[in-house]
């Protein structure tokens, strides 16, 4: 097996995103026909020509193409490889809570947003219920919360506002003229004391036909038929419909999703996730405390 060379891997790489030998020259430091040795180098390692004329340019072939996708990946493993062993000092660990309503959508991109801010990083998710995790903000027990509670209490940044509509499942058959049949969490929901005042204020009638602490348990009984609930689209699948106002049913209020970090955190990579937040509408809440 050969072993390819870091420095040849790195020029190339320079070559096809300045697109010219000349340009990539002056981005490596080295000279035109320093450079082109060492493509020269690169060709024979591989046994095939990676690049071809075309008129007085040099452009690649479709070897040199599948090799830059390559040389990308090996190039980062191997800086990442050095940041890491160069690290001194202990992993860095941050403690994480989100909804489950946003748990596979807000939370992936957030964390691999972290992950690009650092490498040697230690994440504990916590995925739980909103009032939950205001509570184990303020307990000091999690450095930074996703959450559909307001709180000015806390720095925060509204990251977006989501539907908030009437699940069914597909094949449930909805009578106007009873009782809405609710399928809701407990006392501590959002979506249920959301749900209920605009049945009541609409003088709709209701009953309760399902009650369970955490939203697997709301799906499965919206799955199996069982009634209807009020929750943002995030819980919708292929085997879910949405009731609205022309089924008799009043409009529901969109629903917001901060993000909530402790004030108290030490955390610099949790301090640049926090300030680079590209989606903000709203900043509010007291600074940081950190170097403050």
């Amino acid at each position: 097996m050969r072993n390819l060379d870091i420095d040849l891997l790195r020029t190339f790489v320079a070559i096809a995103q300045h697109e010219t030998f000349v340009a990539a020259a002056a981005r490596v430091g080295r000279t035109q026909s320093a450079i082109t040795q060492q493509m020269q180098r690169l060709e024979q390692e591989m046994g095939c020509a990676l690049f071809e004329k075309q008129g007085r340019q040099k452009t690649m072939t479709a070897d040199g193409m599948r090799l830059v996708a390559y040389a990308n990946k090996i190039l980062a493993l191997n800086d990442q490889a050095v940041q890491v062993m160069h690290t001194r000092g202990p992993v860095e660990k941050l403690r994480i809570g989100s909804p489950h309503d946003v748990a596979d959508s807000i939370l992936p991109s957030m964390l691999r947003r972290l992950s690009k801010l650092s490498a040697e990083l230690q994440l504990e998710i916590n995925v739980g219920r909103s009032p939950h995790l205001m509570d184990a903000l303020r307990d000091k027990e999690l450095d930074l919360a996703i959450s559909t509670r307001y709180d000015e209490g806390f720095p925060g940044i509204k990251l977006r506002t989501s539907p908030m509509v009437w699940i069914c499942a597909d094949d449930f058959i909805f009578n106007s003229a009873a009782p809405v049949p609710l399928v809701m969490a407990d006392e501590l929901s959002l979506f249920r004391r959301l749900s209920i005042e605009r049945l009541n204020a609409a003088g709709i009638a209701w009953r309760t036909s399902f009650i369970s602490p955490t939203l697997t348990g709301i799906k499965a009984a919206i799955s199996a038929g069982l009634g209807v609930t009020a929750r943002t689209t995030e819980l919708l699948d292929a085997n879910m419909r949405v009731l609205s106002e022309a089924d008799g049913l009043p409009r529901l209020p969109d629903v917001a999703f901060y993000l909530y970090v402790q004030p108290t955190c030490t955390s610099q990579v949790l301090r640049e996730l926090f300030e680079s937040t590209e989606h903000i509408a709203t900043r509010f809440g007291p600074p940081f405390l950190m170097g403050e």
